[in-house]
């Protein structure tokens, strides 16, 4: 039996992850939760094989990335993030968070019972369109932003100044410009308003 754990903020979201799961003999779901905190202080107390996480929870609330991070860190159950946001900076963000998969929401359910069972293996799971983004990355890598550039350019989208943006990111003004000149020639502008532009235009931003 795997059992799963829920982490989204619509009740009706949670709802038809857990009809989809429990239609299934060898799933079972055990707790929901509406936010990443809530998730992380039942999982401190609690067992699960999989959470299921979304990656945004609100303003103010910690992200799915952030949480994903420290169950990574807890040596906590594997992490399947199943969200709407499928740019590079979210899947990447969770990637490198620690999440074991990442499927978008409108994934067919068998696909997602099939993540499930991967990630309660302890396999990795990519759905089609987070494996397709991916490998644009690696065949085109003069062209894929480290995730230094995409935090840079996260907070540029945010409107924060470059000496806002060194404060936030730990760095010195010098280096958040040099940044700001990669994203530039990557992204083919020579403006912070068209590099935000661009990079939503190509999925590297959400929209």
């Amino acid at each position: 039996m795997i059992d799963v754990a829920l982490a989204d903020d619509h009740p009706v979201v949670r709802a038809g992850l857990r009809s989809v799961l429990e239609s299934h003999e060898d799933i079972r779901v055990v707790a929901e939760a509406s936010t990443a905190e809530d998730m992380l202080a039942w999982t401190g107390a609690h067992r699960a094989d999989v959470v299921l996480l979304d990656l945004r929870f609100g303003p103010g609330r910690m992200s799915g990335a952030q949480a994903t991070r420290l169950l990574a860190e807890r040596g906590g159950p594997a992490v399947l993030v199943v969200t709407t946001y499928g740019s590079d900076a979210d899947i990447l963000a969770a990637v490198e968070a620690g999440a074991t998969g990442y499927l978008l929401k409108d994934a067919p359910t068998d696909e997602l019972v099939r993540a499930v069972r991967a990630a309660a293996a302890g396999q990795v799971t990519l759905g089609p369109a987070v494996q397709e983004r991916l490998l644009g990355r690696v065949r085109t890598p003069q062209l894929a932003l480290t995730s230094r550039e995409l935090d840079v350019l996260r907070l540029v989208a945010a409107g924060r100044s470059n000496d806002e943006i060194a404060r936030e990111l730990f760095v010195s003004r010098a280096t958040v410009k040099t940044h700001l000149a990669h994203l530039y020639d990557k992204l083919g502008v020579t403006s912070r308003t068209r590099a935000v532009a661009v990079a939503r235009d190509r999925g590297v931003l959400p929209v």
